[in-house]
């Protein structure tokens, strides 16, 4: 991919080791081992809580916690980092007071405060801001690992019915709506209207809650609905584009759910052939669905 060359610490054009910060999930993983592969040596933070160091076995890494802002920041300089990949899934917020700051962070100090009390992409959005206030640049996992992009139109051997297409776009303006608003990206339709979102909890979360609806008969019929995990227009690219794997397709298949759609080339399928070949065998189908006109 262009830009993105065979290296040991700095590529050709001299910008600087690529590092990643490691959250939850396995895109992260997935990152890491596609730099070695191509003979990069990544630098990995692997953040506290969120992602299992035995993951990146092969990898220089550090353990780091999500108040450690300043000493990430320098421990980055250090090892001549000029790229950053923010991947994976950071379930808890840093709490403003615990942050260890270094004094080139003071002066982001009011960012940072008006992301911590803002929702998920105000925070993504401050923390890139400080990292590239330092001379480091942040790009998107999708630069890295675009094979991992979800491509447009059916991929499994199920295919959406006329009534799961009406779930779809009923799901979709949902998800859409929720992501303005940076609540959630994901949203579940059964029977051509929305009847649960996406909060805090997550995607499985979601999934968790469908299902116990579902079994105390709160849902109509025993099976059908459509998940679907949309991009939130505002969202800054390079950090949290939606994603699946085979722990949502199972999750799915719990909630008795026809299928799943996500943006095509603006969502992750992680673990590919895993996710379909599974999707496959519980007979639901997974969707790329066309990019809106201007995303």
């Amino acid at each position: 991919m262009a830009g993105i060359e065979p290296s040991t610490t700095t590529d050709e054009a001299g910008r600087g080791r690529i590092a990643v910060i490691a959250g939850g999930g396995t895109l992260p993983v997935a990152v890491v081992r596609t730099l070695i592969a191509r003979g990069n040596a990544p630098f990995v933070a692997v953040v506290e809580g969120e992602a299992d160091d035995a993951d990146y076995d092969g990898a220089e890494r550090f353990s780091v916690s999500v108040e450690d802002l300043g000493p990430l920041l320098s421990r980055l300089r250090k090892e001549g980092v000029g790229r950053v990949v923010l991947a994976g899934l950071i379930e808890r917020r840093p709490r403003l007071l615990s942050i260890r700051w270094s004094f080139r962070l003071l002066a982001g100090l009011p960012r940072a405060a008006a992301g911590l009390v803002s929702g998920d992409d105000g925070l993504l959005r401050a923390v890139i801001g400080m990292m590239e206030a330092n001379g480091i640049a942040v790009v998107g996992a999708h630069e890295i690992v675009p094979d991992l992009l979800t491509p447009e139109g059916v991929m499994t051997r199920a295919r959406p019915s006329a009534s799961d297409r009406r779930d779809i776009e009923a799901a979709a303006i949902a998800a859409r709506a929720i992501g303005r608003l940076d609540i959630g990206q994901a949203a579940i339709a059964i029977g051509g209207r929305a009847v649960a979102l996406e909060g805090i909890e997550g995607t499985d979360g979601l999934l968790a809650r469908t299902a116990q609806m579902r079994g105390h008969g709160r849902l109509a019929g025993k099976a059908g609905g459509v998940l679907v995990k949309c991009c939130k227009p505002q969202q800054d690219r390079r950090a949290d584009l939606p994603a699946i794997g085979p722990q949502t397709i199972e999750g799915a298949k719990a909630a008795g759910l026809s299928g799943i759609a996500l943006d095509a080339g603006a969502s992750f399928i992680l673990d590919f052939s895993q996710t379909v070949a599974l999707a496959d065998r519980e007979g639901l189908f997974v969707v790329g669905l066309k990019p809106e006109a201007g995303a």
